[in-house]
């Protein structure tokens, strides 16, 4: 990533998709949130009409962990599987989606972003007062201070 953005968006993958925009010259998150992959999606790609050129999206990336914490049993185990498995392939969508879009973006493996921080301690960082959840905020430390 060799240019200056002025709109920096992070995405972290999942159900409930985290969605962060972050605005580089002010320093600040404008938004973050969680909402589904289509809704998502048409955010990032409003941000990208309304400011050709001006965006880069950080997708965490789950095709890159390496691991997975076991689960204690069985069907608890299925379920982590179908998970990571779902997980995996809505990197792959936004990857295709980006691409087909031509928004310039960056993979990035899970443990190159600080994720599960407390509501609390998130505030603290980033001076975001407003409501969060895990994904929002997973999303938002993806692009935050970048």
């Amino acid at each position: 990533m060799n240019r200056h953005y002025k709109y920096y968006i992070g995405i972290d993958c999942g159900v409930s998709t985290g969605y962060s925009l972050y605005h580089k010259a002010e320093r600040k998150l404008i938004q973050v949130s969680s909402m589904g992959i289509v809704d998502a999606m048409d955010a990032v790609q409003l941000i990208n009409l309304m400011h050709p050129g001006e965006l880069f999206v950080r997708l965490e990336d789950a095709r890159q962990r390496k691991w997975i914490p076991k689960q204690k049993d069985e069907k608890a185990e299925r379920g982590r599987n179908r998970g990571a498995g779902s997980v995996m392939r809505d990197a792959q969508i936004w990857e295709e989606f980006l691409d087909k879009y031509r928004i310039p973006y960056e993979l990035v493996a899970p443990k190159n972003n600080k994720t599960k921080l407390k509501a609390d301690y998130f505030k603290k960082i980033t001076g975001w007062s407003l409501g969060t959840n895990e994904h929002g905020r997973d999303a938002a430390m993806l692009v935050f201070g970048f």
